[in-house]
């Protein structure tokens, strides 16, 4: 399929695109003339998809480096230098930093077109290592942060954040390769588009470890995608999408209180916590903020945890059936085997305070 024939196949001109209404112009493999004509070591041209391969990435060519770059600094700065990954062309957007634009991809062709050592540059500049908090004229006179007067603030994406919870509280399963998985859904899931005929036609979740993988192993059903990731505004992979929207939904901060492997991962980090002897009260809470948001925390913020952490101990002492509830459909052999009241409570308070912390909006927002 791969192969060019020997001698090549004539083609003709169709009419109006129809197959079997061929005219008598003979047509042959080229490309646009915009795009040069590569040649092989001989010397001799090659009119086929190995010539349009080399024209997309000849060092004559600055588009290809240029649209790369710019999806690279769109991923870690929340918007490209074109606003318009999608359209470079004429109707595109101009971009904001043009010479900057012609560095990146000069560097990016010049390393061998290294996206590690490209990416690695931006995110140890100066200008992504800035902070978001900047004054209230700054924010009215550039919204958009098109100047980079100031660190970009956006919400994560869906992949972005369910990785990230996963790693901050220990179950990230880091294992490569394989068939994709399927994490916990609501039940009922797939019924009202799965076709009789289609495969598979009924969600089983998988167990174990398999549904702590990272989530680009997640099964995608086209009918019903993951709905973890569409509420946060993933695509439905139906179409190439170059600039993904962001919105702010009260669903989404439903789903982070609610989700079933979200409140695990909290108590499975609680549970952990509690098993540092060598900590203090507050030294627990200032290694659980600090792990989960990447920030220490300040005098003011541990205090206030504090008192949230007394406040679930004290919920959870006059109430200790909602305590023991919690622990009923665990995966963890060792903390369902959990049967001490006392014991119970606090892991409970533990992990209410845990689960707080994930959903503060320094966590799934980059500042």
């Amino acid at each position: 399929v791969m192969g060019e024939m020997n001698p090549p196949r004539k083609t003709y001109v169709l009419q109006r695109g129809q197959y079997d209404r061929p005219t008598s112009v003979e047509v042959t493999p080229a490309l646009p003339h915009i795009l040069g004509t590569p040649t092989d070591g001989s010397g001799q041209s090659l009119p086929n998809r190995m010539a349009l391969a080399k024209a997309l990435v000849d060092s004559n060519n600055p588009l290809t480096a240029r649209v790369a770059v710019n999806r690279y600094w769109q991923m870690y700065f929340g918007m490209g230098i074109v606003k318009t990954p999608e359209d470079f062309g004429s109707q595109g957007e101009a971009p904001s930093h043009p010479d900057l634009l012609d560095y990146l991809a000069n560097r990016f062709v010049d390393s061998g077109w290294d996206v590690k050592a490209i990416i690695r540059m931006m995110v140890l500049s100066q200008t992504y290592q800035q902070s978001s908090q900047a004054t209230r004229q700054q924010y009215v006179s550039d919204p958009d942060n098109r100047l980079l007067a100031r660190g970009s603030r956006y919400r994560l994406d869906a992949e972005v954040l369910r990785d990230q919870w996963l790693a901050a509280t220990g179950l990230l399963n880091t294992t490569l390769y394989g068939k994709s998985v399927k994490p916990p859904q609501p039940a009922g899931l797939w019924k009202i588009v799965a076709m009789p005929s289609s495969y598979p036609n009924v969600f089983q979740p998988d167990t174990g470890e398999k549904i702590y993988r990272r989530s680009v192993y997640t099964f995608w059903k086209r009918g019903l995608p993951p709905p973890q990731m569409t509420i946060f505004d993933a695509p439905t992979r139906e179409s190439c999408i170059a600039r993904r929207e962001r919105t702010n939904t009260p669903l989404q901060a439903l789903l982070l209180m609610n989700e079933e492997q979200h409140f695990y991962g909290a108590m499975h980090f609680a549970s952990r916590l509690l098993d540092r002897s060598d900590l203090t009260e507050d030294q627990k809470i200032m290694t659980a903020y600090e792990t989960i948001t990447c920030q220490l925390p300040d005098e003011k913020t541990v205090r206030q945890l504090r008192n949230a952490r007394k406040s679930f101990a004290d919920l959870y002492d006059s109430d200790p059936g909602a305590a023991s509830a919690m622990f009923g459909d665990n995966n963890d052999p060792g903390i369902s085997a959990i049967s001490d009241s006392a014991r119970q409570v606090e892991l409970a308070s533990w992990t209410m305070l845990t689960h707080s912390i994930l959903n503060l909006d320094i966590t799934k927002t980059r500042e």
